[in-house]
């Protein structure tokens, strides 16, 4: 509202504003009111002849009454009767009102609206402003439907003033969060983006808003913001204070359009033109320079602004996540700042390195600060910065400092804050499973985090220990003694009994040889907790006495009592008295072979995702994509189920993105920035960390017995029927392969598991399995941006007549692909007859409005038919020299991966490698023998090949020797 004075004419006005004020209670202020409102009532409705200047007042004191907090029914008439004033004050009061007191389902609408379109008609700047101002105020959709289409043209048209282009775009803006489906995209996108260059530094932030919001869902009609964007923030960001002397504050220029202009270039990836790239570069380069000079002024304005520039800069950085240089100088200036005595940029700091921890670049350079992180963690007084100092360990962990880090979570544990220590305990118990070389300290870390904080450790990760005991054979007598020498304590958690009681009731028996934890220890000091635990505790208890039962036959007599008593057989409980009488029965009637069989140690469980990680964010909330899902592979992740590190695999690893390296075949995952990728294949042979795309498909299983069907069954449950004769489709004309295809597939030759391609954009993963002419391949397609794949279509190809030899069916994959996310798709192979090529998959999407077009060779080569055989006539010989270092193990591996069956004792000469086995097809199977001869000396190689076909000798002889 306009200030009021004696000069405005409305002494009235001010003399109720004061009377008002001058009200001892609130009895007389609502007394005073309704005087007021009868008198401006008789006033509408007696003199028809008010004039402009009597409804301007009359109409200022209706708005001052419902500021006040009293409902006003009447003067909207008056209030629209002033838009059609030609004083300024009277139509501003008139849409003041209109403002604050029309709502949008009003009768009156539809005569706003006509003085809206006279006053946007008049080209009077200052009456154009007044209307574009009040439908941004009302923003109805019905102003919506009415000004969507004009707002847009009086936003670019030549003769607009500054001031009302201004007006214009936030006008814009508003409709178009309110009511996107009626702002229509037309040939004013392209000129709305030129309004970057506006000489008018209002303009130029209006249009920023505006353009930032409008190019999230239509980033293909503004891509050419972003040339002018770096040109725009260049001219700011060299400039001196003085030279944008109406935009600077306090000494920092034109702050609120910088971190404007920062914030749209990271709707787009990194712009292609070199020199604009290098442009934008170097305007980093210096937001990251003048961080480091004095500062010209003490004021805090000064620091906010500065560090509210840099902030959005080292996000802009993040969001690239392609300029080594830019993200180690980033996390150094945020590392200076976790030390800062304002709470705000340490916590500020803190949050922003979680993310830089996700980047290859600047994983190393994070964990430089590991010590003031820690320190953080301890003395900070402000529960939020010690949470942001808690996701930042865990963010930077890797086999490295795992144990480290692990260890001081546990220490801080136990006096953190109760609101975060859920929380806390699902990240120690994620990194301890990630990254546990040895599994003896997975489980005294568990164990320890029961002991520490047993009431906030949820049923996942005890569960989540019970299965990892299960599948891992070797750590199993391990937690048998460790969970029996915690339970010794006095008071235990009841969770520690959960865990001590399943783990003995399977593997209790490891421990029994010993006198201190024989079976009837074992059971007594189990019993002793029985009456303290709750109803679900004390039935898993009763499961483990039978267990007892079959492992330990001399308890029998004692548990049996203890079943028989009528504490147990008499319980309130129905679940326990139905446990006691059930299992007294079995062990009284049942001979000692069906309860064996009935009893029998539980089978180990199938591997799919962690349900702890699933409930960690689910703990965080749906904003926490970008920090659990961000980041990149752990090099050393082979050892707990990960994929063997390459030159284009090893990097640094996420914070939480497959932490547990047990994935099943995922479905699309969603997240931040950065590589968001699941590691679902394993080269890992260790029984416990196979991977099986999920219960179906157990076929994949490296560590299930295949199902027992026959080579048909293959077909089943891979999304299309056995004989549904969808074949792949076939590209026309399809494009060549990229130049490092072969080198690609040469890399499958010998495993059918690992990452085909990666680049900025996308990674490829395998998982494939093949039995006799059969197989099933599983593709993987990770969005490494955080940007949208749109018309993202896969496409098989067969080169030459490959066709008539190879028949693949695949399933169709979703056109559009979410940043960060991950899409599978499933191929059906048969193999027909023999083949030489290796079959094509062309990739087309449309990436940031530009289409990307790439083709690579499927990793299907004849030797995936191989099927072992103990059977001895073509020949192929090669001699060649070798390109590796001559170690007979990994020959051995590779042979074995090459799908033949090595041969023991057949050659004399104990150093020569003998093979044999069969190669599948439709039409014939083709029998094949290999001698692989080293001399070590020459650093030379010998391999013969001789197969029933003269074409399969040449080219599995070409295959394998180029393998060594």
């Amino acid at each position: 509202m306009p200030a009021v004075s004696k000069g405005d004419g409305m002494r009235g006005l001010a003399v109720f504003i004061s009377d008002i004020r001058n009200c001892k209670s609130k009895e007389a202020e609502i007394k005073r009111i309704n005087k007021e409102l009868a008198n401006i009532r008789s006033k509408f409705k007696g003199d028809k002849a008010l004039d402009g200047y009597s409804k301007k007042k009359y109409v200022c004191k209706l708005l001052f009454i419902f500021l006040l907090g009293h409902d006003i029914d009447f003067g909207h008439m008056e209030a629209v009767n002033l838009l059609s004033s030609n004083k300024y004050t009277e139509k501003q009061i008139g849409y003041l009102f209109i403002s604050v007191l029309v709502n949008s389902n009003s009768e009156l609408i539809r005569l706003i609206n006509n003085a809206i379109k006279n006053d946007l008609a008049s080209r009077n700047p200052t009456f154009m402003c007044l209307a574009l101002h009040c439908i941004a105020n009302v923003g109805s959709r019905e102003m919506a439907e009415a000004f969507a289409s004009e707002i847009p043209r009086i936003l670019v048209a030549g003769d607009t003033m500054d001031s009302v282009k201004q007006s214009a775009a936030l006008c814009l803006l508003r409709l178009y969060k309110t009511s996107p489906d009626l702002v229509p995209m037309g040939e004013w996108t392209s000129r709305v983006v030129h309004l970057l260059n506006d000489q008018h530094m209002g303009v130029v932030t209006a249009a920023v808003s505006l353009i930032a919001c409008l190019c999230k869902k239509n980033p293909d009609d503004f891509k050419t913001c972003v040339s002018l964007a770096v040109s725009r923030l260049s001219r700011i960001v060299s400039s001196a204070s003085t030279d944008l002397q109406d935009y600077t504050y306090y000494f920092v220029p034109a702050p609120w359009l910088s971190v404007k202009l920062l914030r749209l270039l990271q709707c787009y990836p990194p712009p292609e033109d070199a020199a604009v790239k290098g442009r934008l570069v170097e305007c980093l380069e210096t937001i990251l320079n003048k961080a480091q000079e004095p500062p010209k002024s003490k004021k805090v304005q000064h620091s906010n602004a500065k560090n509210a520039i840099l902030f959005e800069a080292i996000s802009l950085i993040i969001h690239y996540d392609s300029e080594p240089n830019l993200l180690v100088r980033a996390c150094n200036q945020l590392g200076q700042f976790l030390q800062h005595r304002e709470t705000n940029l340490r916590y500020l700091a803190l949050e922003s390195m979680c993310t830089l921890a996700s980047s290859e670049f600047s994983h190393e350079a994070v964990k430089t600060h590991i010590e003031t992180v820690i320190n953080a963690l301890k003395t900070e007084r402000d529960v939020s910065v010690r949470q942001r100092a808690a996701d930042l360990l865990y963010a930077m962990c890797d086999r490295t400092n795992a144990k480290q880090i692990v260890s001081e979570m546990l220490s801080y544990l136990e006096t953190a804050d109760y609101s975060i220590r859920e929380e806390i305990v699902l990240k120690v118990a994620i990194l301890a499973e990630k990254y546990a070389v040895d599994y003896s300290w997975y489980v005294d870390t568990i164990l320890n985090l029961i002991r520490i904080a047993g009431d906030y450790v949820s049923e996942e990760v005890w569960y989540r220990v019970i299965q990892i005991v299960i599948n891992r054979d070797d750590v199993q007598g391990y937690a048998a003694k460790t969970v029996f020498e915690a339970l010794q304590a006095p008071a235990c958690h009841e969770n520690m009994v959960k865990v001590g009681g399943y783990i003995l009731g399977e593997f209790g028996n490891l421990i029994a040889g010993d006198p201190r934890s024989s079976p009837l220890v074992q059971f007594n000091l189990l019993h002793s907790k029985f009456h303290l635990c709750s109803v679900s505790t004390r039935a898993l208890l009763l499961s483990t006495y039978i267990k007892f039962i079959n492992l330990f036959p001399e308890t029998k007599g004692t548990i049996q009592e203890v079943l028989r008593s009528d504490s147990q057989i008499r319980n309130a409980d129905v679940e326990l008295q139905q446990r006691a009488v059930e299992y007294l029965k079995l062990s009284s009637i049942a001979s000692t072979d069906v309860l064996a069989t009935v009893l029998e140690e539980m089978p180990p469980f199938p591997e799919r995702e962690s349900s702890i990680l699933a409930k960690l964010k689910k703990k965080k909330g749906p904003g926490a994509g970008s920090e659990l899902d961000d980041g990149k592979k752990d090099p050393n992740s082979e050892i707990n189920g990960g994929m063997e590190p390459s030159a284009s695999t090893a990097s640094t690893p996420s914070p939480s993105a497959d932490l547990l390296g047990l994935r099943a075949a995922p479905v699309a995952t969603s997240g931040g920035p950065g590589n968001l990728l699941v590691d679902v294949f394993s080269d890992s042979s260790s029984a416990a960390t196979g991977l099986v795309p999920g219960a179906e498909d157990n076929f994949l299983s490296s560590d299930l017995e295949p199902p027992p069907e026959s080579p048909a069954s293959l077909w089943v449950d891979a999304g299309l029927p056995a004989d549904s004769g969808a074949a792949a489709s076939v590209s026309e004309d399809p494009s060549l392969p990229i130049a490092e295809a072969d080198e690609l597939l040469n890399k499958f030759v010998c495993k059918n598991n690992g990452v085909l391609f990666e680049n900025q954009l996308l990674q490829i993963g395998v998982k494939s399995e093949f039995r006799q002419n059969l197989g099933r391949m599983y593709l993987f397609y990770g969005n490494k941006t955080s940007v949208q794949f749109q018309s993202f279509t896969p496409t098989v190809s067969y080169p030459g007549d490959l066709q008539s030899h190879l028949n693949i069916q695949t399933k169709a994959v979703e056109p559009l692909v979410e940043g960060g996310a991950q899409v599978q798709q499933v191929l059906n192979i048969e193999c027909l007859n023999d083949f030489t090529e290796a079959p094509l998959i062309n990739l087309k999407f449309r990436y940031g409005g530009t289409l990307q077009n790439l083709t690579l060779k499927l990793p299907i080569t004849v030797n995936k038919f191989f099927q072992a055989t103990e059977m001895p006539q073509q020949e192929a010989q090669k001699i060649f020299k070798a390109n590796h270092a001559m170690d007979s193990e990994v020959t051995k591996a590779k042979l074995l991966g090459f799908g033949s069956a090595l041969l023991e004792k057949v050659d004399p000469n104990p150093d020569n490698y003998v093979g044999a086995g069969i190669i599948q097809t439709k039409a014939l199977q083709v029998g094949c023998l290999l001698r692989l001869e080293p001399n070590a000396q020459a650093q030379m190689y010998r391999l013969t090949l001789r197969t029933s076909k003269e074409s399969v000798s040449k080219h599995l002889c070409e295959l394998l020797s180029q393998q060594f």
